[in-house]
C-alpha cells in the first residue's frame, strides 16, 4: 500500500511519502501545499493522511481536490484537525480555517448544499470528535459519536454542533473518506 502523509512536519507516517514545506521536515518531497497542483500524478496513493494541516491551508477547497486527484479510487483520506471550538485554535496564528462535522459535506453526494462548487466526491466512513477532559469524563464524547456505532442517532452530533458546542467544546475531529471517482478515472487508473 502507498501512503501520502501530507504536512508530514516531523512526525511523518510510518512508510509514507513525506510532502511538507519545510526543509526542517522528514518530508520527502519539500512543496507548499498553497501552490497547485501537488508533485504527484492522479491516482497514485492507497492511502493519504494528513493530521493538523487543512485548518493551515490557503483553499480548503483546492487542498481536498488535489487530495482526492492523488488518491485512487476507492483510496482512503485520513484527516485529523482541531475542532473550531477547541480552546487552543487561537494559540496559532497560522490558523485559518475552522473545522467542524460538516466542513467537508460539500464533497459528499447525499449532502452537499451547492453540487456545482465541486466535482470532487467523498464517501465519509468515520467522523469522531474528541472532548475536552472534563466532558470526556462526564459522557459528553460518546453523546456526540453516537453516530459513529448508529448511524440513526446522528441527531446527537447536530445537536451538539448547532447547540451545545460553546460550552461543551471540541478537541479534535478525525475524518476518513473513500474517494469516489468516475468510470472514466476508474478506467485510467486501472490502464
Amino acid at each position: 500500500m502507498k501512503v501520502l502523509d501530507v504536512g508530514c512536519g516531523v512526525n511523518k507516517f510510518e512508510g509514507a511519502v513525506g510532502l511538507d514545506i519545510s526543509p526542517r521536515s522528514d518530508a520527502d518531497v519539500i512543496h507548499d501545499l498553497g501552490e497547485i497542483p501537488y508533485p504527484f500524478v492522479d491516482n497514485e496513493f492507497d492511502l493519504v493522511v494528513s493530521n493538523h494541516v487543512v485548518e493551515h491551508v490557503p483553499d480548503v477547497m483546492a487542498f481536498i481536490a488535489e487530495l482526492h486527484r492523488v488518491t485512487k479510487p476507492g483510496g482512503r483520506i485520513k484527516l485529523l484537525a482541531p475542532h473550531y471550538t477547541n480552546p487552543d485554535w487561537p494559540n496559532d496564528p497560522t490558523h485559518r480555517n475552522h473545522i467542524n462535522s460538516y466542513t467537508f459535506d460539500t464533497f459528499v453526494e447525499d449532502r452537499c448544499n451547492f453540487d456545482f462548487y465541486t466535482d470532487v466526491r467523498l464517501r465519509p466512513i468515520s467522523c469522531y470528535v474528541t472532548t475536552l477532559k472534563l466532558w470526556r469524563l462526564l459522557g459528553f464524547q460518546i453523546f456526540i459519536n453516537l453516530d459513529q456505532k448508529w448511524p440513526a442517532m446522528r441527531f446527537t452530533r447536530k445537536f451538539w454542533e448547532h447547540y451545545l458546542n460553546t460550552i461543551i467544546r471540541g478537541k479534535e475531529i478525525r475524518f476518513e473518506f473513500e474517494v469516489i471517482k468516475d468510470q472514466k478515472a476508474r478506467l485510467t487508473a486501472n490502464s
